[in-house]
């Protein structure tokens, strides 16, 4: 059995998500005068980026492995075969491990809803086909034209209705140093978290953290602790190393049936059809 796997939703300790050290303006674009463009990136390891943000809207696509974004709100998790859009302007911490992605960057003066927060989003296969289209212009090109700009204004249009069908794949996070603390602790112990556990952390009475955790994550504890264990085991499951029994013992299920229906309840499919889904070639 496996009860300390690498790959977790939770990367960054809560107190940095609280106080992030802000690193700026990351510029993709240089001195390039492209109004769009594509970025891709492939790493065989775990990167950290700094928190940063763009002048530009972000989608980033996932092909393969698993990425997190996290920002001052909450945290999300990327699988592979679904999207991310950062709106220009949003403060993030990107953490890609074992992945390969295409960024597909929009100057705002296309007029985009920016939506004004992270969102993850299903792709259909036509906007999959563009995003891979897409890096035949690559964002630092030395100028746009108007093909490449015809072409990124149909991205953004087809973009525009994913956008309204946001996926729920994200924990909040809390700057109240109780539920934070409790928040850390949960996600250290998905294997055996417990309230009193939580508290204990916390150095509080339940009563006084089921008040101040709803409060703060607009959930109740357990509900939290749940939706985490079910995050992280979609991130496992997009490791072919573990089993799906291993993974839902090392998320705090006592059974397979236990969590495969959780987990269809959360992602609609289970568990073994999602690892399918995603090991599948592209």
């Amino acid at each position: 059995m496996i009860y300390d796997l690498p790959v977790t939703v939770s990367a960054s300790a809560a107190k940095e998500l609280t106080v992030p050290a802000r690193h700026g303006h990351s510029d993709v674009r240089g001195r390039s005068g492209a109004l769009a463009g594509s970025y891709p990136f492939d790493t065989g390891d775990e990167v950290i980026t700094g928190w940063h943000h763009h002048d530009l809207h972000q989608l980033e696509y996932a092909f393969e492995g698993v990425a997190q974004v996290e920002t001052a709100d909450a945290h999300y998790l990327l699988p592979p075969r679904q999207a991310a859009w950062i709106p220009a302007g949003v403060e993030h911490r990107t953490t890609l491990t074992r992945v390969r992605t295409v960024s597909v960057f929009f100057d705002p003066a296309f007029g985009l809803r920016a939506h004004n927060r992270v969102r993850i989003v299903a792709v259909p296969p036509v906007i999959r086909e563009m995003i891979l289209h897409a890096r035949r212009w690559p964002i630092g090109r030395p100028s746009s034209d108007m093909i490449a700009d015809k072409f990124f204004a149909a991205l953004g249009a087809l973009l525009e209705e994913s956008l309204d069908d946001e996926l729920p794949l994200h924990l909040p996070v809390s700057r109240n140093p109780l539920v934070a603390a409790a928040m850390r602790y949960t996600n250290a112990h998905l294997a055996d978290a417990t309230l009193a556990g939580a508290c204990a952390a916390a150095a509080t009475s339940e009563r006084s953290l089921r008040r101040a955790f709803h409060a703060e994550a607009a959930m109740p504890w357990r509900q939290y602790l749940l939706e985490s264990r079910l995050l992280r085991a979609m991130a496992l499951l997009a490791e072919p190393a573990h089993s799906v029994l291993e993974v839902a013992v090392a998320v705090g299920f006592d059974s397979p049936g236990g969590f495969a229906r959780a987990f269809r309840g959360y992602t609609g499919e289970t568990p073994l059809a999602y690892r399918r889904r995603l090991t599948s070639p592209c």
